[in-house]
C-alpha cells in the first residue's frame, strides 16, 4: 500500500508467548527461521518478510509456524544480517538512521541490502522443491512484497499487513494476486488514510487480483505486535492472518479450504 515511512510505531508491541516449532538453517549466511508442515510438502511455500523487529521475534515465529500448519512450507530469512531493532526501543531511538547505516559495515537495511537476501532465499526455496511462492510481509517487509510481485522476481501471491515505505511506483509494479490488511486507527494528520485511497485508486486500474481489508480499533502493527489482552485487537490479528490464509489458498493453491487462525 503507497504509505508513509517507518515511525516510532514500527517497533513498539506486547510479545507473545508460546513455542517455536520451526527450526533455523543457514542459507549462504542468511540466518532463515523455516517451519515445515506435517505433510513435508515443499511445493507450495510462503516466503515472511518480517517487520524491523527480525525473525527471531517469538511473535513472528509463531506466525511461521501456523502458516506451516495450513499446509504452507513457510520459510522467513534474516532480512537485517543480525541487527534488527530491540522491541519498544526508547523514544530517542532514530529508526531512519538504522534504516541507512545500520547493519554490518553501517551499510543499512534499504534495497540494496535487503533485495540479495529474499534473492538468495527464493533460490535457496526453488531448490528445495518449491513450485509456487505467496510472499508474506509485515510492515518492513510489505514493501519488499510489492518489490519481488513484480514479473520476474519469483513471489505468484503477495499478502502484507500495514506495510511502509511502499511507493506508487510499487504498487504500480506488481504482476500477481495482492491482498493488503490496514489499520483503521490513524496516526499522525491522519494522512495514512489518504495513502491508503490512493492504493486503492490504484489497484482499480491494474488488471490482478486484489483484496484491501480495515480493521477498526487497531494501530500499526497490530497484524504481529497485538495486545492479546484486548479482544476486538486480538479478533483483528486472528482475522488478518486468516485473511492471508484464504488469500493463498485461493490463488496460490486454488482451494478455499477453512484455516486455523494464529496463536
Amino acid at each position: 500500500m503507497a504509505s508513509h515511512p517507518p515511525g516510532q510505531c514500527c517497533t513498539q508491541g506486547v510479545r507473545h508467548t508460546g513455542e517455536a516449532k520451526g527450526e533455523f538453517v543457514d542459507i549462504q549466511g542468511i540466518k532463515t527461521y523455516v517451519s515445515t508442515p506435517k505433510s513435508g510438502d515443499k511445493s507450495l511455500a510462503i516466503i515472511i518478510l518480517p517487520d524491523v523487529i527480525g525473525n527471531e521475534f517469538i511473535n513472528a515465529q509463531l506466525i511461521s509456524d501456523q502458516f506451516a500448519a495450513n499446509n504452507y512450507y513457510t520459510v522467513m530469512p534474516d532480512l537485517f544480517q543480525g541487527d534488527p531493532v530491540k522491541l519498544n526501543r526508547p523514544e530517542g531511538f532514530d529508526i531512519m538512521e538504522w534504516l541507512q547505516k545500520g547493519g554490518p559495515e553501517g551499510k543499512g537495511h534499504l534495497p540494496n541490502s535487503v533485495d540479495p537476501i529474499v534473492e538468495k532465499t527464493l533460490a535457496w526455496m526453488k531448490e528445495q522443491g518449491v513450485k509456487k511462492v505467496g510472499a508474506v510481509g509485515y510492515c518492513f517487509g510489505g514493501k519488499y512484497v510489492c518489490r519481488f510481485l513484480a514479473k520476474g522476481k519469483g513471489v505468484d501471491v503477495g499478502y502484507t499487513a500495514h506495510p511502509s515505505f511502499v511507493d506508487e511506483a510499487k504498487v504500480k509494479g506488481i504482476t500477481g494476486p495482492l491482498s493488503i490488511a490496514a489499520a483503521g486507527m490513524l496516526q499522525g494528520n491522519g494522512a495514512q488514510t489518504e495513502k491508503r485511497r490512493q492504493t486503492e485508486d490504484i489497484l482499480k486500474e491494474m488488471k490482478v487480483p486484489y483484496q484491501m481489508s480495515l480493521y477498526s480499533d487497531v494501530e500499526h502493527g497490530f497484524a504481529v505486535r497485538a495486545d492479546l489482552s484486548k479482544k476486538s485487537v486480538k479478533f483483528a490479528k486472528e482475522a488478518a492472518f486468516l485473511q492471508a490464509v484464504q488469500w493463498f489458498d485461493e490463488f496460490l493453491k486454488g482451494d478455499r479450504s477453512s484455516a486455523t487462525p494464529a496463536e
